[in-house]
């Protein structure tokens, strides 16, 4: 059984373990200021959801990664390798309150994710939505909620596609990341924070 961890228990990362936990999929939640933190959050969000270290939470199957993007450094740092396992990265380059662009050197954000994350099958997931659309039921005005994703692995993108319409998001995989990543990177890309509804 494919089992998840989430690194970064803010607005996305929580929205996510909700979207998880919805369907009842075990997931381990992390932040930087240790399980203890959690408890209540874990409590609310539901009982398929346990709060962990960041190293536990980095040890599952697939992993997000919804970190602000200053801490993602520090937040990636000292883990094992990843062994082919699958991150997720649901960042974007912008944290508030200023909401200003970091400087990416002409890279795209995806890019900086996957040096992060040595030996990880990268897939870009869960940032182009706000977090309480994530967390929402996707069934939506009688159709799906679109759930974009990109990725390099032919393989880990499949994984990853499979869990999307498992949470009940219609996936639309926009091929590799030097064309998913740009259109989805918030700033920049064109579909950022758009509520597409698929309907059958």
């Amino acid at each position: 059984m494919t089992t998840f961890g989430i690194i970064g228990a803010g607005n996305i990362g929580r929205a996510i373990a909700t979207a998880l936990a919805r369907h009842d999929i075990s997931v381990v939640l992390s932040n930087s200021r240790g399980p203890e933190s959690l408890a209540e959050t874990v409590a609310a969000i539901g009982p398929s959801v346990s709060a962990g270290t960041r190293e536990r939470a980095a040890s599952q199957d697939i992993v997000f990664v919804a970190v602000n993007w200053s801490k993602l450094p520090r937040a990636l740092a000292g883990l094992p390798n990843w062994n082919g396992r699958i991150v997720i990265d649901a960042n974007n380059p912008i944290e508030a309150p200023l909401f200003k662009p970091a400087e990416l050197h002409g890279r795209l954000s995806t890019e900086i994710v996957a040096d992060l994350v040595p030996g990880a099958r990268v897939v870009k997931a869960f940032n182009h939505l706000l977090a309480d659309l994530v967390s929402r039921d996707p069934r939506a005005e009688g159709g799906q909620r679109v759930l974009f994703y990109s990725g390099d692995d032919a393989a880990a993108k499949a994984e990853v596609g499979a869990l999307i319409e498992r949470l009940g998001f219609a996936g639309i995989d926009l091929g590799p990341v030097a064309v998913g990543g740009k259109l989805t990177q918030f700033p920049g890309g064109p579909l950022p924070a758009l509520n597409l509804v698929k309907f059958a």
